[in-house]
């Protein structure tokens, strides 16, 4: 499976950005599709996961104002809606692809993209 993230760029406090994942390969039989963050001198953290139930989970820190989705003609595209941004939420994004039940340990997933980054100024 190959990830390729987009989408990502500056901008101030209070914007919207979509990222964008899309797949190719074996895709979208896995169990879990998630987006996770990791800003400087931070360890990786989930951001948000969607199963293959469609059942969507959300960390705290975004909840409200981040949404995750599947394009609606194509599975092997992926989003993350990001609203409302701050500072804090200035990171490298990484969609990644796992064959087990959507968790936030990195470690459950096999396959990461490049990462697109998100820089929020105040």
């Amino acid at each position: 499976v190959l990830l390729v993230e987009s989408g990502g760029g500056s901008l101030q406090s209070g914007g919207s950005l979509r990222l964008s994942c899309t797949a190719s390969g074996s895709t979208y039989s896995s169990d879990c599709l998630a987006w996770f963050r990791q800003a400087p001198g931070k360890e990786r953290e989930g951001v948000a996961s969607i199963d293959a139930h469609g059942t969507t989970t959300y960390a705290n820190s975004v909840k409200g104002r981040f949404n995750i989705s599947q394009d609606s003609t194509d599975e092997n595209i992926l989003y993350l809606q990001m609203d409302n941004l701050t500072p804090e939420d200035t990171a490298m994004y990484f969609c990644a692809h796992s064959v087990w039940r959507c968790t936030w340990d990195a470690k459950r997933f096999s396959y990461w993209g490049q990462g697109t980054q998100v820089t929020v100024s105040s």
